[in-house]
């Protein structure tokens, strides 16, 4: 009983590091001299009060789901993919290019086309880390790192340069694109800016549930991950499935980025950084699916829950009139609170596997492995 009760306390665990961390962001309202009842109660308002509001939430989680289950498949494999942020600028460039090259094209067409090629784009870019890393043992951390910088870089020049509107006129030009074809937009459900990019991201962090878990390609990625060497030694090729993680992980950042100027902007624009474009999320995907556990379905409703966080900060702050710098605060207490309590969670496990291998040498009865399926492969670990 006291195994089960640890395991249901560690599947709680992001819940309650959320908890704790809007517990701090409240202190630090009251300390501003703002009321932090009525500001959260500003904050779920912002979130979910309307239709409107509740597309917005959904609208701003679709990166992060994208990018998350993308994460999911990286982490499942044993490499952490910090590239997310770099994979949805080459995937969202590629697919601008192709939309600005044939914008003549039916909708129909070249919906499903430039999603494709986001795909791909943000593929090959995250596989380029993954082949330093099986090929020459590479930190991926590193490597994903400064494949942000470069694609920031690219982005910077192409959108003043090869890519910019050319419609602009004068010295002091918007580094942005121009506007894409109304025909390209992805449907969306009018009144609200919901757009069928939220459907398909649900769709893909179910498809990928059952890759992981019902292929055998998912189920050589998770072996890689729990342990390399004895999949090695069972003759699985190691690198070939920490590039196709990591390259798939790309890709799935890349249809972000895809999606991102197909269902919300439609055209690209920059402010120099990559948080103009991406707002962050890919980064926040990382949380997400930390918080979903790094299992596909779950980063659903973690997705939707930062999504919510995001969207009702700004409601937010226009109530309790606090800087901005609060909002920015707050969110990275959530970020903060939710690692540390996904690596907390991860010792409680690696305890309760040793203690059941100590009771089962002892010949105790050996205690009920928990009913987490990522539980259970950190038993099986």
């Amino acid at each position: 009983m006291r195994v089960r009760w640890s395991a249901l306390f560690d599947a709680l665990l992001p819940l309650i590091a959320t908890l704790a961390a809007l517990l701090i962001g409240a202190i630090m309202l009251l300390i501003l001299g703002a009321n932090p009842i009525s500001g959260y109660a500003a904050l779920f308002e912002g979130a979910f009060g309307s239709m409107n509001a509740l597309a917005d939430t959904a609208v701003k989680a679709t990166p992060l789901l994208l990018v998350g289950i993308g994460i999911c498949i990286a982490f499942r494999s044993g490499v952490i993919n910090i590239g997310g942020e770099g994979q949805m600028i080459l995937g969202a460039l590629a697919a601008t290019g192709l939309g600005l090259a044939f914008p003549d094209l039916p909708g129909i067409i070249m919906i499903p086309l430039v999603l494709v090629v986001g795909f791909v784009a943000g593929g090959v870019w995250g596989g380029i880390p993954g082949y330093l890393k099986a090929r020459f043992n590479v930190n991926e951390i590193l490597s994903t790192i400064m494949m942000n910088a470069i694609a920031v870089q690219g982005m910077n020049f192409l959108l003043r340069d090869l890519m910019i509107d050319k419609l602009q006129k004068g010295a002091a030009r918007i580094p942005q694109t121009a506007r894409l074809s109304t025909a390209y937009d992805l449907p969306r459900l009018v009144p609200t800016r919901l757009h069928l990019g939220a459907l398909i991201a649900v769709i893909l962090a179910i498809g990928v549930y059952f890759f992981l878990w019902r292929t055998t390609i998912g189920y050589r990625i998770r072996a890689v991950g729990l342990n390399s060497h004895a999949s090695r030694y069972a003759g699985i090729k190691v690198p070939r499935y920490i590039i196709l993680s990591l390259a798939l992980s790309g890709a799935f950042a890349g249809l972000a980025g895809a999606v991102q100027v197909y269902g919300v902007n439609h055209f690209m624009i920059t402010d120099g950084t990559a948080a103009g474009f991406t707002g962050s999320a890919g980064f926040n995907g990382i949380v997400a699916a930390l918080f979903g556990q790094l299992h596909p379905i779950g980063t659903i409703p973690a997705s939707f829950l930062f999504g919510a966080l995001l969207v009702g900060a700004n409601k937010l702050q226009r109530v309790t009139q606090v800087p901005a710098a609060l909002i920015t605060a707050l969110n990275g207490l959530v970020v903060v609170f939710v690692v540390s309590s996904e690596i907390w969670r991860r010792k409680n496990a690696r305890r309760r596997a040793i203690q059941a291998l100590e009771a089962n040498k002892a010949g105790e009865p050996q205690p009920a492995i928990p009913v987490n399926p990522q539980e259970e492969e950190h038993h099986v670990g």
